[in-house]
């Protein structure tokens, strides 16, 4: 995909890649991407947010224990809250079928859905992965932070012609990533993985409608003539 031209467009065209092909990040790009992301808002500027990108050898390293050691207990932290809301849970659900039907998996085909989602562990083959980490100290200002940092990269990886796939799935390994990487385990939490390349544009996983809530029924406009 073409660079983005406009922070719209990066918005726009940014989505969660769950096939990327075969080909390499440059170094020079993510280098330049992480600098300026330093930039992104920061309370109190305590700047909270710490990373590591692998890729190569140590990346497929970190997977293959992955792919040995049965997810976390208990869980490094709970992203699952929001569903006992009804209309979060019908969106994930929505989500869910509209993606499964992008690639002809049937609802009931447990093992084709298990196996699509395994494929979190290979990160959907991205040829570099983000690991995001930070000191446990940091509340939940700091997390929203670090949700600005990952924006800000993100739509800057879009204007360089990147893609990315946001991965809170991985915390279900943080101990053994944060292991791999010679993070302290008591000192910092592990938050998401985000990978990193450039989209299969003829999978259909990453080409399936999405849908969000309008515009009014989230944001009211108030004291405008």
């Amino acid at each position: 995909m073409n660079q983005s031209t406009t922070v719209t467009d990066a918005v726009l065209s940014r989505r969660s890649i769950r096939a990327f092909a075969d080909k390499p990040v440059p170094l020079e790009i993510l280098r330049k991407v992480m600098d300026t992301a330093r930039w992104a808002p920061s309370g109190c500027n305590f700047q909270p947010w710490e990373g590591a990108i692998l890729t190569g050898a140590p990346l497929r390293a970190l997977q293959e224990k992955m792919k040995v050691t049965p997810p976390q207990d208990p869980k490094e932290y709970s992203w699952s809250d929001p569903e006992v809301l009804p209309e979060c849970l019908a969106r994930l659900h929505q989500v869910g079928a509209d993606m499964y039907s992008a690639m002809n998996i049937e609802r009931g085909d447990k093992a084709a859905r298990g196996d699509f989602m395994a494929q979190n562990i290979a990160s959907f083959n991205a040829p570099a992965v983000l690991m995001v980490y930070f000191p446990r100290v940091m509340g939940a200002p700091q997390w929203s932070d670090v949700g600005m940092w990952l924006q800000t990269i993100m739509l800057l990886l879009r204007e360089a012609g990147l893609d990315t796939c946001p991965q809170e799935f991985l915390s279900m390994y943080a101990k053994v990533i944060k292991d791999h990487l010679g993070v302290s385990d008591e000192s910092h939490i592990f938050f998401c993985g985000i990978a990193i390349g450039y989209r299969d544009e003829e999978d259909p996983v990453n080409g399936f409608d999405r849908k969000r809530e309008p515009l009014d029924s989230k944001v009211k406009f108030l004291g405008f003539e």
